[in-house]
């Protein structure tokens, strides 16, 4: 055997462990995955690394891991850009490569980070590597404009018991508690048992009592007994991305959501909630909207629909907006959608993308609106998060802490097909719910749309690409949960944590 096989092997067996570990997170999301995946998704590239790894080779493991998950739970993305971004598909398929190199490097960080302490403090380091793992997904909800699409612990929003955690630290503290499972597993197969008793026992008493609190406030259920009771009427239009801005078909279209809001509110809906961007037009700009207030006028319900508002004042901004009409017609607010969907509502770096001129060109720059904003429902207040804006936890709050008593989502998810990026993405909107310790309604153009008790129970769900509505009673909620109180003060605490220590490893002071 030559000189070089041990280090080869040792590689090999590293980067294996990486693209399995990137399998097994991949397995823990919809459609195909299961929750139970993600308890022990790290432990194969842990145990590799606890033998030793050098930091080089650990970022490369991560790396692979990164990339394998990543591009398994995104791949619908190089679908959007070729069928409405008008890209070939290499193109499309590079610059979605891109986007999932960019977010396999925060996993190839926490590998290396990890290997060092690794190499340092031997195998009870492996219980650091939850605090860094929420470490850097609080990184890659922040950098760059932020992209936190399916964090680590939105796998466990099905799971009742566990994901009641939200409402006290937030998706965050979810994330925390699963992979700490993962790195006691991991630490069970490398140590002895002398050594891994104590934080072993430590783990499974977290867990314990962490399924004992939600089953507790499971059967508590006084939220669904409180507030003010309100009939809401969801209108799931399905208009598919192609024709839904076909000037043709603009009239049937606006006929197909009014003559549904008609049905809803003969079933009683005192607020009706049509998607993202429903109307086929500017509302503001366009006839159309007129037959919008008559209908106001009409049911005598609150309507919350998303349209395009264009202002012009020294230059002319387009927003992706969310209207709320009272019972007079009257427009009661406006909310502008603040994240944008990049290679969707902007492209970013497009002066450096030359090469995906025909993406930049076919895409409608939007401007992001600036601050949290409520709308009022009679005397009661409410909150709309528009498509992916939904996945950040902070935004959410906001809306929470300026009175909203009831969430509502509106988004078009026709973009994504059949994939699993609906179903990702009501995952993640379902999260909010128990976080926050509100009712959620989700309206979707294509679907799923569906409203969602404050504890994550899914009340009325529809299908993707259907033509319905939901009616379905909410209640609106005052109070805060803890999470809504302290926010991600978990997160940020493990993210000092997880400074320090690095600073102490580089510095060579540990």
């Amino acid at each position: 055997m030559s000189p070089e096989s041990p280090a080869a092997f040792r590689s090999s067996r590293l980067l294996l462990s990486g693209a399995l570990s990137g399998v097994l997170l991949v397995l823990s999301f919809p459609t195909w995955g299961h929750p139970l995946a993600a308890w022990v998704a790290l432990v194969p590239l842990l145990v590799t690394m606890a033998g030793g790894a050098p930091p080089r080779l650990a970022f490369s493991a991560g790396l692979v891991a990164g990339l394998v998950h990543f591009a398994g739970i995104l791949p619908w993305l190089t679908q959007v850009m070729m069928q409405f971004g008008g890209m070939p598909r290499p193109l499309a398929m590079v610059l979605n490569g891109l986007l999932i190199l960019y977010l396999a490097t925060f996993p190839a960080a926490w590998a290396t980070l990890t290997a060092l302490l690794l190499r340092r403090f031997g195998s009870l380091a492996l219980m650091a590597a939850a605090p860094i793992w929420l470490t850097t997904e609080l990184a890659r909800l922040w950098l760059l404009g932020g992209f936190p699409w399916e964090l680590l612990g939105y796998s466990q929003t099905s799971v009742l018991p566990v994901a009641q955690l939200a409402s006290l630290f937030g998706v965050h503290g979810v994330t925390l508690i699963v992979v700490l499972v993962n790195s006691a597993v991991a630490m069970a197969l490398v140590a002895p048992w002398r050594t891994v008793r104590t934080p072993m026992l430590a783990t499974a008493g977290v867990v314990a009592a962490v399924v004992v609190f939600g089953t507790v406030r499971l059967a508590d259920n006084r939220l669904v007994e409180s507030g003010t009771p309100l009939r809401v009427g969801l209108v799931q239009g399905n208009i598919t991305q192609d024709q839904k801005w076909d000037p043709a078909l603009s009239a049937s279209i606006l006929e197909r959501y009014l003559s549904l809001s008609r049905d809803t509110a003969r079933d009683g809906a005192e607020l009706i909630v049509w998607p993202e961007s429903a109307t086929p037009f500017g509302f503001e700009e366009h006839p159309g909207g007129e037959a919008i207030r008559q209908l106001a006028r009409d049911t005598g319900a609150h309507l919350l629909f998303g349209s395009t508002q264009r202002q012009r004042d020294t230059v002319v901004r387009l927003f992706n907006a969310a209207f709320t009409l009272g019972p007079d017609g009257r427009t009661k607010a406006v909310y502008h959608k603040r994240h944008l969907v990049p290679f969707g509502e902007y492209v970013p770096l497009s002066s450096l993308l030359f090469f995906a001129q025909p993406l930049v060109e076919s895409i409608v720059p939007f401007t992001p609106g600036t601050g949290p904003l409520t709308l009022p429902i009679g005397p009661h207040l409410t909150s709309t998060a528009i498509c992916y804006e939904i996945i950040y936890p902070a935004l959410v709050r906001s809306f929470v802490l300026e009175g909203s008593q009831l969430l509502t989502t509106i988004t078009n998810d026709a973009w994504y097909g059949r994939s699993a990026a609906p179903h990702q993405h009501f995952q993640q909107a379902t999260m909010r719910a128990i976080e926050q310790g509100r009712y959620l309604v989700r309206a979707a153009n294509t679907g799923i749309s569906g409203v969602v008790d404050p504890y994550g129970r899914v009340l009325a769900r529809s299908g993707l690409f259907e033509t319905t509505i939901l009616n379905a009673e909410v209640r609106l909620i005052d109070g805060l949960t803890v999470y809504g109180r302290i926010g991600d003060l978990l997160a940020y605490l493990c993210l000092v944590v997880t400074l320090i220590t690095s600073v102490g490893v580089w510095t060579g002071r540990w």
